[in-house]
């Protein structure tokens, strides 16, 4: 499906019925980040929406703006489209700061959120050798699928080598690595700051293998205080747990949609 804004075109998936899911993939990746998961979520009876934000997957890859608060824009519209009622949001890594901005610019949109690996704040300026490493996989395809490839540490789905080909293809596209780019470089303190107005339920999911931060568990912890939320850690997982695990992310999202789970400001850990 797809969903023409004054901007450009976003392509998207729907299925299932009940309670509304949104899902957001990252930078750099695509809405079959959630293949597994969104099995899962529609057999616990919700209607699950995956969406490419703009300049990734199928949606149009020339936009203006790929800031965490554009995609939250974006977000918002494609809520309108749906007219479905408050959305349980998935975001996962980049698109974590754009749940930051969508929930406080319009609350009622939004039943729950969850940040999956979320980069929702500033984090410290690296050094200069992982400035430049982290400048070479931006602008060079093969180099940015061996990095995403990292980012699963314990096991990889059966249909991995397909993904990743999907991927590559994709990002082969004009306009694609330039999005990405652009994203890497966006500044998220707009978004940062608008934490103080989140009043959203929320739930922060981290790997404990999460090669991105250097310690998974207080990021978790540092995210789900300052929205006043939870976080749950899937052992094992790395930056990608909604396709590593997908059976132990369902179970800890479900927890936020039926209100049971950890307590706020609470860390718990789940396994296989």
């Amino acid at each position: 499906m797809r969903l023409q804004t004054a901007l450009g075109a976003l392509a998207y998936d729907d299925a299932g019925s009940g309670p509304l899911v949104v899902c957001l993939p990252g930078m750099g990746d695509n809405r079959t980040t959630y293949r597994h998961l969104v099995p899962l979520l529609v057999a616990a009876g919700h209607r699950v929406v995956t969406l490419d934000p703009r300049g990734q997957g199928e949606s149009d890859a020339a936009w203006p703006d790929y800031s965490p608060a554009a995609l939250g824009a974006d977000l918002l519209e494609l809520l309108r489209h749906l007219d479905a009622g408050p959305a349980l949001l998935v975001t996962s890594s980049y698109t974590g700061a754009t749940a930051v901005w969508a929930a406080a610019e319009e609350p009622a949109a939004f039943a729950g959120m969850v940040l999956i690996a979320p980069f929702a704040r500033v984090m410290p300026k690296p050094n200069v050798l992982l400035r430049l490493a982290v400048a070479a996989v931006s602008r060079f395809r093969p180099l940015w699928l061996a990095y995403w490839s990292s980012l699963f540490k314990t096991r990889r789905p059966d249909d991995f080598a397909a993904a990743r080909a999907r991927l590559s293809r994709q990002l082969a596209e004009p306009g694609r690595m330039a999005a990405l780019r652009a994203m890497m470089s966006a500044d998220v303190a707009a978004c940062e700051a608008r934490f103080p107005e989140v009043t959203t339920p929320a739930l922060v999911i981290m790997g404990t293998r999460d090669p991105d931060f250097p310690a998974p568990r207080d990021e978790a912890r540092l995210i789900a205080q300052r929205l006043g939320g939870r976080a749950v850690m899937v052992d094992g997982a790395g930056h990608y747990p909604q396709t590593e695990y997908p059976a132990e992310t369902a179970t800890a999202i479900l927890t936020l949609s039926t209100g049971s789970g950890p307590a706020p400001g609470e860390v718990t850990t789940i396994a296989e």
